[in-house]
C-alpha cells in the first residue's frame, strides 16, 4: 500500500483533511516532501501537483525496485507509450538490459541520457511525481538528474520516506526545495477521524499517541477493540496495524538508536543530560539520528527530549520481557540525578511483591507534589498504592485516597478511576468513600459515565453525614447545570447544600455551596445573586477549596460580565498562582480563560492569546474537556489574531460539547461560531448558529443577558437578512430584561445593533446619533468601541457624508492596531481602501434603482443567481447584469463584500 493510502481513503469519507504545505512551496517548480511512514507525502504530492496546473504524471517504485537498474525510466517510458521518445527509450533499455555490464559505460549511459531528455522535452505540459522515492533505483535517479537539467521548467515533486534530504546533490536539481510534511494538529485529528465518532477524549488521547501522524491515528482509532484505557499503568500495547507502521519508523535507524530510544521512553521526563551519561560521547550522534528520523524531538528548551508520538515510546517498551525492562529501569535509576526520579526508577526495577517498592514511590510522589510536578505525582501515587499490602489497611487506603486526589487535580482520568476502584474496593469509611468518589466526580468532568449510579453510592455512603451530602449536593448542582441544562434544579440543589453544611458548622463546605447558588441566581436573574455572594466571600477562604470554586473567582466573572476588565484581572491572577502550585489542571484552565476574556475585553490582544494558549495546551495535555478551552480560544483568536483558525476552534468546541452533552459550553461555542461567522460575511450560517444559541439558552432559564451575550449578534445578523421586524422584537425584549436587572453594560452593544436597524430602515441620522453615544460609552473597553466606531463609518457612508465615514473608520482601524486586533484592523483598512477609491471631488454615487435594491438584498442574503431569477420573476442573465451594476455604484467587487456591507440601501 503506497505511504498513506489508508489516509487518503478515510480523508474521502470524512471531509477534505489535507496535509499542511507551506504557501511559498506553490512557487517552486522541484520540491521534495518527505517525513516518516504514514505522514501524508503521497497525499500532500497529490495535492500539491494538482495546484501546480497541469496533468500529473505519478511514478511510484517498489522495494524491489531499487535493486534493478533503470526500473524508473522504464515506468516512466511504459507512462507515456504514445510518445516516440518514450518507445524509443524502452527499445533502448530492453536493447541494453541483456547486455554484461548494464547500464554502465560511458556510451551506453549517455544515450539513456539523451533519449530521457527528450523524452521529458517531447512530452505534454505536465508535473511529474515520484511517489515513495527512496526506492528509485541509483541508476534512474543518475539519469534523471541530468535529463532534469536540461529541463528546467518542468515540475518534480519527489515524495520518500527519509531522513532530510541533501537538496544541494538531490537528483530533482539544485534548487530542489525540501520540504517536511507537518504533523496534524488536534483540529485536523478530530477531522480525520470524524468517521469513528469518537469521543473528544478519545481524539486527544489518539492524537497525542500518534503524534499527528495519520495513517497512525487510523491505525489506532480502526482498532477492533475499544480504545484502551490506560487504567494508571501506561498506555496499552499497541493494535497490530499501529505496531507495524512505528516498527517500519523504527526501522529506518540502527539498533543501537533504538536502545537508547527504549531508556528513553522508561524514564517519564529525559533529557540531554541523563542520555548522555547512559550512552556516553555516542550520545549525541544516536540522538541526532532518532531526530533526523523524526522520532524524536531533541529541541526542547528546557533540555528534554519527547518523541514525536508517544506510540513509538509504548512499543518500545512493549518490546521489553518484563526482566529486561526492570534492568534497564535499574541503569536509569543509577544514571538518574533527580531524587525522585530515581525513587521512580527505583521502584520500578524492583518485583511488584516488594514492599519497599511501595515505599520508594510513596516518597517520590510527596517530593513531586511539593515541588509541583503534578503528572509524576499522579503517577507514583498510585504506584504507591498498587504495591501496598491490602492487609496493611491505613496505609493502603491512604495511599489510594492520595492517589485519586492527585490523578484527580491532573486531570488524569484513568489514573482517577484506578485507584478510586482501589478505595472502593476495600473496606473504608464513609469519609473515605465520599473522598474518594468526590475526587472521581471532580476528576470526571463531563466524561462521567453513570453519573446516576456514581452519585447514588456516594450518597447513601454518606447517609446521615450533612457535611458529606452537601459535598455531593455541590457536584449534582454542577451537573444539573452543565449536563441536564436545568439551572433551577440545579440552584435548589445548593441552596440544600448551603443550608445542610451551615447545619454541619462546616464554612468550607459553606462557601463553595453558596458560590454555586450565586452563580445560579446571577444567570437566572435573581436579585439575591450579589448579596449570596457577599455572604460566601465573607466566610473564611481554605486552600482546600479549588481555585476555580472560590467565591473570589465568581466575583471576578461578575466584574467580566459588568465590564470591570481590570478588577477581574486584579481578582484573577493571584488565584492563577494558588491554582498551579495546587497542581489543579481544570482551575488552573478556568482562570486562564477568565484571564483571556479579561484581557481581550481591555484590548490587550497578546496578553489574552497567551492565556488562551495556555489554556488550550493544558486542555489537550490533560483529560479535561476541549469544550471551555475552544471557546476561549475561538473569542480571542478571532479577535485578535486569525477568524480561520478560530472558526475550527469553535466548530470543535461544538462538537465537543454535543458529545458530552454539555448545554452550558454548546451555547457558548454556538456564539462564538455565530459571531465568527457574522464578521466573516456568512449571515444565513450565523443565524442558524445564534438561533441556536437563543433556543438553547431559552431551554436553561438563562435571564441574564450579560453573561452570555448573544442578543446583539443575533439581531444585527437578523437586520443583514433583511428580518428587521424580528431584530427589533428580539432589541427591545434584551433592552427590557437588561433594565429591569440593572445590567446596564449591555445597552451600548444594544444600540449599536438598533443603530444598524434605524439605517437598514433609512434614518441614517438617529443611527448616527446612536453610534456615537454608544462609542463614547464604550471606551473602556476599545474592541467593542473599534467595532462601533466601524458601524458609524459604514453608516455615514450611506447617509452619503464620507468624510464622517472616513474619520470613523481611520479612528477605529487606529483602535485596531494599537490593540493588535489584526482581523478587526483587516476590516477597517479594508473600509477605508473603499472610501478613498472614490474619484477626487465625487463624495456621492448613484442611488440603487428600486429593483437594483431588491436584487442586491437577495444576494447579500446568500440566495444564488437562480434563486433570485426566480423570485424577481426575470432571467438570470438579467439578475448578472443588475448585480455588476450594484457593485459598480457601491464600490463593491463581490458577494462577500455585499453581504459584508451590512444592510444594502437604495442610496450609498
Amino acid at each position: 500500500m503506497p505511504d498513506s493510502a489508508m489516509w487518503m481513503n478515510a480523508s474521502h469519507e470524512a471531509g477534505p483533511v489535507l496535509p499542511v504545505v507551506p504557501e511559498d512551496v506553490h512557487g517552486t517548480r522541484r520540491v521534495v516532501l518527505f517525513g516518516p511512514p504514514g505522514s501524508g507525502k503521497t497525499t500532500a504530492a497529490a495535492a500539491l501537483g494538482r495546484r501546480l496546473g497541469p496533468p500529473v504524471l505519478r511514478l511510484a517504485p517498489r522495494p524491489q525496485d531499487a535493486r534493478v537498474p533503470c526500473a524508473g525510466l522504464l515506468e516512466l517510458a511504459l507512462a507515456l507509450p504514445a510518445l516516440p521518445a518514450a518507445r524509443e527509450l524502452a527499445a533502448a533499455l530492453d536493447e541494453a538490459a541483456g547486455r554484461p555490464g548494464f547500464p554502465d559505460g560511458a556510451g551506453r549511459a549517455l544515450r539513456l541520457r539523451r533519449q530521457t531528455a527528450a523524452l521529458l522535452r517531447d512530452a505534454p505540459p505536465m508535473t511529474l511525481v515520484v511517489d515513495n522515492a527512496q526506492w528509485l533505483d541509483p541508476a534512474s535517479a543518475a539519469v534523471l538528474s541530468w535529463a532534469l537539467r536540461l529541463t528546467p521548467d518542468l515540475p518534480v515533486i519527489a515524495a520518500e520516506r527519509t531522513p532530510r534530504p541533501q537538496t544541494g546533490g538531490h537528483w530533482c536539481g539544485e534548487d530542489t526545495r525540501a520540504v517536511r510534511i507537518p504533523p496534524l494538529t488536534t483540529s485536523q485529528a478530530a477531522a480525520l477521524l470524524s468517521p469513528y465518532r469518537l469521543a473528544p477524549r478519545e481524539v486527544t488521547c489518539i492524537h497525542a499517541r500518534s503524534g499527528g501522524n495519520p495513517a497512525l491515528a487510523l491505525a489506532l482509532a480502526d482498532a477492533s477493540r475499544p480504545l484502551p484505557d490506560r487504567d494508571g499503568e501506561g498506555e496499552s500495547a499497541l493494535p497490530p496495524t499501529a505496531r507495524r507502521l512505528v516498527g517500519e519508523w523504527l526501522d529506518e535507524v540502527p539498533a543501537r538508536v533504538q536502545e537508547l530510544l527504549t531508556l528513553a521512553a522508561l524514564d517519564d521526563r529525559p533529557d540531554l543530560e541523563l542520555l548522555g551519561r547512559l550512552a556516553g560521547p555516542a550520545a549525541e550522534v544516536l540522538l541526532a539520528q532518532a531526530e533526523a528520523a523524526g522520532l524524536l524531538d531533541a529541541g526542547q528548551p528546557d533540555g528534554t527530549v519527547r518523541f514525536t508520538a508517544s506510540a513509538i515510546g509504548t512499543e518500545l517498551v512493549a518490546r521489553l520481557p518484563g526482566h529486561a525492562r526492570r534492568l534497564l529501569h535499574a541503569r536509569l535509576a543509577e544514571a538518574s540525578r533527580d531524587s525522585v526520579r530515581r525513587d521512580r526508577h527505583t521502584a520500578l526495577a524492583a518485583d511488584a511483591a516488594d514492599p519497599r517498592s511501595a515505599l520508594h514511590a510513596a516518597r517520590a510522589a510527596v517530593r513531586a507534589r511539593q515541588r509541583g510536578d503534578h503528572a509524576l505525582a499522579a503517577e507514583l501515587s498510585l504506584l504507591a498504592a498498587q504495591r501496598t499490602p491490602h492487609d496493611d489497611g491505613d496505609l493502603f487506603t491512604e495511599r489510594a485516597l492520595a492517589a485519586v486526589r492527585d490523578a484527580a487535580h491532573y486531570g488524569d482520568l484513568p489514573r482517577g478511576r484506578a485507584a478510586a476502584r482501589l478505595v472502593l474496593g476495600h473496606d473504608t469509611t464513609p469519609d473515605q468513600r465520599v473522598d474518594a468518589l468526590v475526587a472521581l466526580i471532580d476528576a470526571s468532568g463531563q466524561y462521567l459515565h453513570g453519573a446516576d449510579e456514581l452519585f447514588a453510592d456516594a450518597l447513601h455512603a454518606a447517609a446521615g453525614r450533612p457535611d458529606l451530602t452537601a459535598r455531593l449536593l455541590i457536584r449534582k448542582s454542577i451537573w444539573a447545570n452543565v449536563n441536564e441544562g436545568d439551572p433551577q434544579r440545579a440552584c435548589d440543589l445548593a441552596g440544600r447544600a448551603t443550608a445542610l453544611a451551615e447545619s454541619a458548622g462546616d464554612m468550607t463546605t459553606t462557601a463553595m455551596a453558596l458560590t454555586m447558588q450565586a452563580r445560579l441566581q446571577r444567570i437566572l436573574g435573581h436579585p439575591d445573586a450579589e448579596t449570596t455572594l457577599s455572604r460566601a466571600l465573607s466566610l473564611p477562604h481554605t486552600a482546600s477549596t479549588p481555585a476555580n470554586g472560590t467565591p473570589q473567582h465568581l466575583a471576578a466573572r461578575h466584574a467580566l460580565f459588568d465590564d470591570r476588565p481590570e478588577e477581574a484581572r486584579t481578582a484573577l491572577l493571584p488565584l492563577l498562582v494558588e491554582a498551579e502550585r495546587a497542581g489543579d489542571a481544570e482551575a488552573t484552565v478556568d482562570i486562564l480563560r477568565s484571564l483571556a476574556e479579561a484581557e481581550l475585553r481591555a484590548g490587550r490582544c497578546a496578553r489574552a492569546l497567551d492565556h488562551a494558549h495556555r489554556a488550550q495546551a493544558l486542555t489537550d495535555k490533560t483529560s479535561l474537556s476541549p469544550a471551555p478551552a475552544c471557546y476561549t480560544s475561538a473569542l480571542v483568536e478571532g479577535a485578535a489574531r486569525r477568524t480561520d483558525l478560530a472558526l475550527v476552534h469553535a466548530r470543535r468546541g461544538v462538537d465537543t460539547a454535543r458529545q458530552e452533552d454539555n448545554k452550558v459550553f454548546l451555547s457558548r461555542n454556538l456564539f462564538a461560531l455565530g459571531h465568527l461567522l457574522l464578521a466573516t460575511g456568512r449571515p444565513k450560517e450565523a443565524l442558524e448558529a445564534l438561533e441556536e444559541v437563543r433556543d438553547l439558552e431559552g431551554f436553561q432559564q438563562v435571564r441574564d443577558p450579560s453573561v452570555l451575550r448573544w442578543h446583539p449578534e443575533l439581531a444585527e445578523t437578523l437586520v443583514v437578512l433583511g428580518h428587521l421586524g424580528k431584530a427589533q422584537s428580539l432589541l427591545d425584549d434584551a433592552r427590557r430584561t437588561a433594565i429591569d436587572l440593572g445590567r446596564h453594560t449591555v445597552l451600548p452593544p444594544l444600540e449599536r445593533t438598533q443603530a444598524l436597524l434605524d439605517a437598514a430602515r433609512g434614518d441614517y441620522d438617529t443611527a448616527a446619533r446612536r453610534l456615537t453615544d454608544a462609542a463614547d460609552h464604550l471606551r473602556p473597553l476599545p474592541l467593542e468601541r473599534g467595532r462601533t466606531l466601524l458601524a458609524l463609518s459604514h453608516t455615514e457612508r450611506r447617509g452619503r457624508r464620507r468624510a464622517s465615514a472616513r474619520i470613523a473608520a481611520q479612528s477605529a482601524a487606529d483602535l485596531f492596531t494599537a490593540h493588535q486586533a489584526h482581523p478587526w484592523a483587516e476590516s477597517a483598512a479594508h473600509t477605508l481602501r473603499r472610501l478613498e477609491a472614490v474619484p477626487a471631488g465625487s463624495d456621492t454615487r448613484p442611488p440603487l434603482t428600486s429593483a437594483e435594491q431588491r436584487c442586491a438584498e437577495l444576494a447579500a442574503s446568500g440566495a444564488s443567481n437562480r434563486d433570485i431569477a426566480t423570485t424577481l420573476t426575470v432571467s438570470v442573465k438579467t439578475v448578472e447584469a443588475t448585480l455588476t451594476r450594484v457593485y459598480r455604484k457601491l464600490g463593491l467587487h463581490s458577494r462577500f463584500q455585499l453581504a459584508h456591507a451590512g444592510p444594502v440601501n437604495r442610496t450609498v
